[in-house]
């Protein structure tokens, strides 16, 4: 039977148990009032393990919450790196596409699923809202089910509804959604998406992550036609590709006409344009991110980010300074979706340099791990252009990169080239 919780203090003892491993939603699905209401009790639990995603934008979690909690998740994104510098977040390294399998065999426990729906709708379905990415393996292994039902968060379409005998206990709400501002657009994020753009043809279907660099992308190519989404995210910027009919994902081979992600993430603006849009449909990770599905979209352009790349192509997209910043996530999904697709394109977007300058972030080698081998690049572009590597051997690779790299550093890393060459270091 389904119970309901007092929203202004809702009590989890006898709900959770010391041991428990805890699941709940990451981004803009954070169930802001249960997590809020979990750190607040959390010693009367101790020792929980939270698997909290690799995304978050509230202030909740704090490194010294880490005294009742463990804390696990598959990247330190937003304000999850704090607590990562602060060595109170273990990271899992993983695709994107392993979490559901990873819950569905219990390698990440489930005991206690933390979520937030939408309000029912007429018949009765409680939406996943604003992500419906690995929710469902989590539901599907716990022993209980709280469900944050927010007045506020948009009813979506998606491949399945949670019926309200599958949850155990209901806290309703009405508060705003997490939020992601559009970040500010400058002259570097301007040349970077117009090289991308080259490569993004009418009928192309676009994955696309989060910043200014994607957000640069999407506002350059309104001219296009026809134009799809297959993507782990959908932003104000896709909503605006739509709604000036740029985007009508027509020509897709696979969910024709469908915007399909697994999440969305931005303001206001496109959380209204996806409530009960049937355009819209957010599918599990089984959908957005497995090479089997991506392999049918035969003209899909991926992009994506760097904290780095070496002169062969290799990516470092988790690490910064030692620290961990950013995830492997659903980039190698995503390069290699797009590189067993018939047409597919792959692009690794930076800035050259980083650190006002200081540091280039093409190097000759890597400072943190390999998230992306370089047997799987193709397209890196920074705002001096674009290093096409697919299919060349390393000495040009290298010729390439340097050509890509910010003036100043260029020379630095012919030599750096040279030695390794000397050496046999590639």
């Amino acid at each position: 039977m389904t119970r309901k919780l007092d929203s202004r203090q809702p009590d989890f003892s006898g709900i959770i148990r010391p041991g428990d491993h805890i699941i709940w939603s990451q981004g803009s699905a954070e169930p802001q009032t249960l997590i809020e209401a979990f750190i607040a009790q959390r010693h009367r639990f101790a020792r929980t393990t939270a698997f909290v995603g690799g995304i978050t934008y509230t202030g909740t979690l704090k490194p010294e919450h880490a005294d009742a909690v463990d804390f696990v998740g598959y990247g330190a994104i937003g304000n999850l790196r704090p607590m990562a510098r602060a060595g109170a977040l273990r990271t899992i390294p993983c695709h994107l596409s392993q979490l559901v399998p990873y819950i569905n065999d219990g390698v990440i426990p489930c005991d206690v699923v933390m979520l937030q729906t939408s309000a029912p709708n007429q018949r009765g379905e409680y939406s996943y809202s604003l992500a419906n990415d690995y929710q469902q393996a989590a539901i599907a292994r716990a022993r209980v089910v709280i469900a944050e039902v927010n007045e506020m968060a948009p009813w979506t379409y998606g491949d399945a509804y949670l019926d309200e005998a599958r949850i155990d206990y209901i806290v309703p709400v009405a508060r705003p959604p997490v939020m992601l501002d559009p970040r500010p657009i400058g002259e570097v994020e301007r040349a970077i998406a117009r090289h991308v753009g080259r490569y993004i043809e009418d009928g192309a279907t676009i994955q696309i992550g989060i910043g200014a660099i994607p957000d640069a992308v999407m506002a350059g190519i309104g001219d296009r036609r026809d134009l799809g989404i297959h993507s782990g995210l959908i932003s104000d910027r896709v909503a605006d590709l739509i709604e000036s009919g740029a985007m009508t994902n027509a020509r897709k081979p696979i969910d024709a006409g469908l915007a399909v992600s697994c999440s969305l993430l931005g303001t206001a603006r496109v959380y209204r344009f996806a409530h009960e849009n049937p355009g819209i449909k957010l599918f599990t990770l089984m959908h957005t991110h497995r090479a089997e599905v991506l392999s049918q979209l035969d003209r899909i352009v991926t992009i994506n980010s760097a904290v780095e790349a070496d002169l062969t192509g290799q990516i470092n997209a988790e690490v910064a300074g030692g620290v961990y910043v950013g995830a492997i996530g659903g980039q190698g999904d995503f390069v290699r979706g797009a590189q067993l697709a018939a047409h597919g394109r792959s692009v690794i977007a930076m800035p050259a340099t980083a650190r006002a300058g200081k540091v280039s972030r093409i190097v000759a080698h890597l400072d943190g791990p390999i998230t992306t081998a370089r047997a799987d690049a193709d397209l890196i572009v920074t705002e001096f252009g674009v290093a096409e590597l697919r299919g060349q051997p390393v000495p040009e690779r290298i010729r390439r990169m340097i050509a890509i790299a910010a003036p100043e550093f260029r020379e630095p890393l012919e030599r750096a080239a040279l030695e390794l060459t000397r050496r046999g270091g590639w």
